[in-house]
């Protein structure tokens, strides 16, 4: 009778503390299921030993802690099967062994336990702003049953990026979801943002992150101020069970996978924000929680005496081009497109991504070459915050080996600029309309993603109502935060009951929505902005955890016509391929109409760039399978008026008016394919007003 024989792996060679285990496997790192029991891999070049340690879900002391034999260490990763153990029932850690000499780099403790860097669940902040507990490692299981989801692939120059903060989405009780500041609840928000046209949403930190690490209190309520944005990762591979209402239950990583699936669903990408510039260690001060204690040396950038660079502004930077590093960067994102089908990444101050071990910038960073050439990261849109807290500025320089988009803050600084009325922007507006090819000439205008306001400043309310930053809720004396800010308050500063202020704060508001969704590149909006969020002048809410951060929906009936103006002007835009060009303009194509962008004045055809001139007129055109589409944007940035005339059409075809921001709500947007005809070859352009036309058949037919 013919037996099989059972898989050799199963077997224990070796008892410790209680447990049969055998050598382990060294990749892939972190905690894996295998037949009978857990594979545990940590990597440590400069340990003398190290232990794992294990325990009970919730108890307070290990269940037991088993010293890694020398023939479990193959170079320098530590390796172990245990047996018999609930992969779902247990935490884990590490206890690691060696010198502690900062001067030499060294920091390794044994009394501390470490968390895994490839921890795929983190234990001990299991609900947002509960009873703080250890933190512990912990194994997400891989049962999720995504059907038949897959990564959307949109085109770039089709995307409408919308920045949101999960907690803060649907946290105010406004929100009105079953499960406020979730994943679940950010789910029963998709018919809204469909209903808004955006189809990518860029998330602020999912990565698990301690909310309660901020020991700042609000100078006013006294009390204790969060870590609410979450730039402070402690678990890389791990969602946040925090922001998900089955983190109680270590469900978050099957809820965020449904949130992906069920955004898929409605045609929304997903974009994570991801922090690789520093961890939540700080600096020689800071607390001993992973990499500093499995090797100080390898994972952060260091001084020749052992003190930590600080190119991020929290205390240390990641050694992100150390081999090793590079390596878990690269596994890391890995995980999140293949585990969790996200679509994207923005990386937070990702000039640091391109810096050698000693700080200085790297002409051909390994890591953003790798990142670029990833296989699994092939189809990922890849966004870089081109700049750091150490001085590196890199918008339009970045390294980006053909792959990474930008945020392009001159585009910002630009559209602020202009819209405020400064002297001698209208050229460089120009510019930044057409994608910055000024910036990206080798590349396509969707090398620039476009925005006038991130989460990091003012919202788009308060950039027309504040002169000043008012940060004093933050607890730092008003200091912190960025002081330059391009902003105007229109004659009033905050809150004011001035009709005329109010009116002129909403065409300004109408003139930014619409340079940003009418310029070529990828448009970023930011929650909340298209009905008029406000922080009351706070520009730097990191630590806000209340309703001066949360969304809240009111605003969407308080401020209902500026909502239905930006879904006009969001439609409008995937309407017209003339505003989404996957390449830059080149001059008149021979068989269409004109060339791909025109610029205008008082007259057509003739632009006046004088440094007082505040006007910028150009027809946009696209001649393609789609037929002829023309688009005329005039934006008029003076406190005067202008009248201008209209370039020629063809024979059958005339202007129609499909925004004028100096109309009043009601009339100030159409829908698209509703434009009504003008009449006459001559438009008047209000101040501070913005105009844009269509080009369409008179007679009826398209």
């Amino acid at each position: 009778m013919s037996r099989t024989p059972e898989r050799l792996d199963a077997f224990p060679t070796h008892h410790i503390a209680g447990f049969g285990v055998r050598a382990g496997r060294p990749l892939p790192f972190g905690a894996s299921r295998v037949p009978g029991g857990v594979n545990f891999s940590v990597y440590s070049a400069g340990a003398t030993g190290m232990t794992l340690v294990l325990y009970q879900r919730d108890a307070a002391e290990p269940l037991a802690e088993l010293d890694f034999p020398p023939e479990f260490v193959i170079g320098a990763v530590y390796s172990m099967t245990v047996f018999g153990i609930d992969a779902e029932a247990v935490e884990y850690g590490y206890r690691a062994d060696g010198p502690f000499e900062p001067e030499a780099g060294h920091r390794f403790d044994r009394r501390q336990v470490l968390l895994d860097p490839y921890a795929t669940l983190l234990h001990g902040r299991d609900s947002w702003g509960g009873q703080r507990r250890p933190l512990r490692s912990g194994i997400a299981l891989d049962d999720f049953d995504w059907e038949d989801d897959r990564q959307l692939q949109l085109p770039s120059q089709d995307l409408v990026i919308y920045e949101a903060h999960v907690r803060g989405f649907t946290r105010h009780p406004s929100a009105r979801v079953a499960e406020p500041g979730t994943f679940a609840g950010l789910v029963e928000k998709i018919p809204y943002l469909k209903e808004l046209g955006v189809n990518a949403v860029e998330l602020m930190p999912v990565f698990e992150f301690d909310e309660l690490d901020n020991d700042r209190l609000d100078p006013d309520r006294g009390e204790q101020l969060r870590n609410y944005w979450g730039y402070s990762t402690l678990g890389f591979f791990a969602p946040k069970a925090g922001l998900a209402a089955t983190g109680r239950l270590g469900m978050q990583a099957d809820e965020f996978k449904n949130m992906v699936k069920q955004l898929h669903r409605a045609g929304i990408e997903v974009i994570l924000d991801v922090v690789f510039n520093h961890t939540a260690e700080g600096n020689e001060l800071g607390p001993t929680l992973s990499f500093r204690g499995l090797d100080n040396s390898v994972y952060y950038m260091l001084t020749p005496d052992g003190y930590y660079y600080n190119f991020s502004g929290t205390g240390n930077t990641l050694n992100c081009n150390h081999p090793v590093v590079r390596g878990f960067v690269l596994d890391c994102l890995r995980h999140w497109a293949s585990q969790f089908h996200v679509d994207g990444f923005r990386f937070d101050l990702a000039a640091i991504l391109g810096r050698a071990p000693n700080g200085a910038p790297l002409a051909n960073p390994p890591l953003l070459e790798s990142l670029a050439a990833d296989p699994i990261l092939r189809d990922c849109k890849l966004i870089a915050e081109a700049w750091d807290a150490g001085g590196l500025y890199q918008v339009g320089s970045f390294p980006n080996y053909h792959r990474f988009s930008e945020w392009n803050g001159k585009f910002r600084d630009t559209v602020r600029r202009f819209v405020t009325g400064d002297e001698g922007v209208a050229g460089e507006l120009a510019t930044r309309l057409l994608g910055s090819p000024d910036l990206y000439a080798g590349r396509a205008p969707t090398a620039s993603v476009n925005f006038v306001t991130a989460h990091d400043g003012f919202t788009l309310h308060d950039l027309v109502s504040y002169n000043e930053k008012h940060n004093e809720a933050n607890g730092e004396g008003n200091r912190d935060g960025d002081n330059d800010n391009n902003s105007w308050n229109c004659g009033a500063e905050g809150d004011t009951e001035d009709e005329q202020v109010l009116a002129l704060r909403g065409r300004q508001l109408r003139n930014l929505l619409l340079l940003l969704l009418t310029s070529h590149g990828i448009p970023m909006l930011v929650a909340g902005d298209e009905f008029g969020r406000t922080q009351r002048g706070n520009n730097n809410a990191y630590c806000q955890d209340n309703d001066l951060s949360w969304v809240d929906w009111r605003l969407t009936e308080t401020n209902a016509d500026l909502l239905r103006f930006t879904k006009a002007a969001i439609a409008f835009r995937k309407a017209h391929p003339a505003l989404r060009r996957a390449s830059h303009p080149r001059g008149h194509q021979g068989s269409g109409w004109f060339p791909e962008v025109s610029w205008h004045g008082e007259r057509a055809w003739t632009p006046d760039w004088s440094p007082g001139h505040r006007l910028v007129a150009a027809m946009l055109y696209e001649h393609g399978p789609h037929g002829h589409d023309c688009v005329y944007v005039a934006a008029n940035a003076h406190w005067d008026g202008r009248e201008l005339e209209l370039p020629g059409l063809p024979d059958g075809v005339g202007w129609h008016l499909f925004a004028d921001t100096a109309l009043p709500d009601g009339n100030d947007v159409h829908q698209p394919g509703d434009e009504p005809p003008l009449t006459g070859d001559r438009i008047w352009v209000e101040p501070r007003s913005t105009v844009v036309l269509v080009a369409k058949q008179t007679d009826g037919e398209e």
